[in-house]
């Protein structure tokens, strides 16, 4: 059985938008979503490392035991150097090589952490995230990802001769007389 309690005709039917405002934020968006996923998912790994490590003394090499860790979850099919595979885009038949993190999957999530860090206490100057041995990292996995696929990372500079072979090429021949 219920007891129903008057109002109080004061008090209104509804709640005002600011008060309403205070007990439910508005929801994140999909980037502050994966960011706080990403934050936490970081500092459960650094929990459950033996020690623990805590987040004060957390390093680039933290990071990068993360990154490494990650592969193991990785969807991107990545061919070694022996396979006949390696180096074709379009593979014609599935192969044994490893499945890895993207690189863009990664540099992203080192984007999101690295603002996480900062928006959680930590300071620019000694954000592990933002550490050069992470820059390197990533550049080192998107070139070898590039390598594995056949996909051309650097165009290559002309060199002077087929320069000129190009403008001679465009210019309008003379008909000799």
């Amino acid at each position: 059985m219920s007891i129903n309690i008057p109002k109080d005709p004061s008090e209104g039917s509804s709640r005002s938008a600011t008060a309403d405002q205070s007990h439910h934020p508005a929801p994140l968006s999909r980037y502050e979503s994966q960011k706080r996923r990403d934050w936490n998912t970081f500092g459960q790994y650094l929990k459950n490392q033996r020690p623990p490590v805590p987040l004060a003394q957390c390093n680039f090499s933290h990071v990068l035991e993360f990154l490494r860790y990650l592969d193991q979850f990785g969807k991107t099919k990545v061919h070694i150097l022996g396979c006949a595979f390696f180096g074709q885009p379009d593979p014609p038949a599935p192969c044994t090589c490893p499945l890895r993190q993207a690189w863009g999957s990664l540099d992203a999530l080192i984007g999101r952490l690295r603002a996480a860090y900062e928006e959680n206490g930590g300071s620019p100057e000694n954000n592990p995230f933002g550490n050069s041995a992470i820059r390197v990292y990533l550049r080192e996995v998107k070139e070898c990802q590039a390598k594995a696929r056949g996909i051309p990372y650097k165009k290559k500079k002309k060199r002077k001769n087929q320069i000129k072979a190009s403008e001679e090429m465009k210019a309008p021949k003379l008909q000799a007389t």
